[in-house]
């Protein structure tokens, strides 16, 4: 399968500078790539266009973070409505009607926020680590964001803002990912990252973000409703070292689903850094199968 070219894009939305990434035919069905925390569309660099033959893909940056523009918490509340809203708003500027998604970490609440809103519009879902259901949260790794949503506060905030350091940043790339795949896992993504994060405004940003994470999970029988109403195709690729997002986050979605179809990988959070080329495959025949999209 040939690779396409991917072009770099700004689309104001609401006032904002919202960058994306695109590639693939004008004309092709829709994939809308929704990215997680700490990162930005840059997550997908090597997966964009190893799907960009058969579909239209389309990444952008959420507001507060990449190339995408980033007003201060003091001009802008950070919350997870806020951002699935100006999502919307983006999908509709580029006269998105009809698309699947592919969700990870902060992408899986704006995503699904999309598809309880206009559920015609949604396609399919590939979830990669994007969680939806309570025993899909690492018990360690969320103590500090729990205890920050039960009470935000000085005390409360020292330990959040580590996860977004360089050193917290790299320990959610690292962690869970087999030694035998380690020498895949590309530094510059974990640098490139944290330049960004380290932004004057982001504390702001993140804080507020973090601190609103509480209202992703009030929607969680919301989305899981849905998935039983709507009968959405869904596959999960899920790097079962994840510790953020464990692997009992994965195999939940077949309670709602039971077509779902579940692929536990030996890499960790952010799984596209060592088995792109296998998600990618995953993906295209999942899409082809379910949804009916050809060549």
């Amino acid at each position: 399968m040939s690779e396409q070219q991917v072009h770099h894009r700004t689309v104001n939305v609401r006032g904002h500078a919202i960058f994306y990434r695109e590639a693939g035919p004008a004309h092709a069905p829709v994939l809308l790539l929704l990215h997680g925390f700490p990162t930005s569309s840059y997550m997908f660099r090597d997966l964009i266009p190893r799907l960009a033959r058969r579909y239209r893909v389309i990444a952008p940056d959420h507001l507060g973070f990449g190339h995408s523009a980033a007003p201060s918490a003091q001009e802008f509340t950070y919350t997870f409505a806020s951002l699935a809203a100006l999502t919307a708003e983006f999908t509709e500027a580029l006269g998105l009607d009809r698309f699947a998604l592919y969700i990870q970490d902060y992408g899986a609440p704006i995503g699904l926020r999309l598809a309880l809103a206009h559920p015609e519009r949604i396609t399919a879902i590939v979830t990669q680590n994007g969680n939806a259901y309570d025993e899909g949260l690492g018990a360690d790794a969320w103590a500090p964001v729990l205890a920050l949503i039960a009470d935000r506060n000085p005390k409360t905030e020292a330990p959040v803002r580590a996860i977004r350091s360089l050193d917290g940043i790299r320990w959610q790339y690292e962690t869970g990912v087999p030694a035998a795949y380690r020498s895949l896992l590309n530094p510059d993504a974990w640098h490139h990252d944290a330049a960004l994060m380290a932004r004057e405004g982001q504390d702001g940003i993140q804080l507020g973000l973090i601190a609103d994470y509480g209202a992703n999970f009030a929607l969680y029988p919301a989305f899981q409703e849905y998935f039983r109403t709507s009968r959405v195709p869904l596959l999960a690729v899920w790097g079962e070292g994840d510790e953020v997002f464990v692997p009992s986050g994965a195999e939940a979605f077949r309670r709602d689903l039971p077509d779902a179809e579940i692929h536990l990988l030996p890499t960790g959070h952010f799984a596209l850094e060592t088995h792109a080329p296998q998600i990618a495959a995953l993906t295209d025949d999942f899409l082809a199968r379910r949804v009916g999209v050809r060549p």
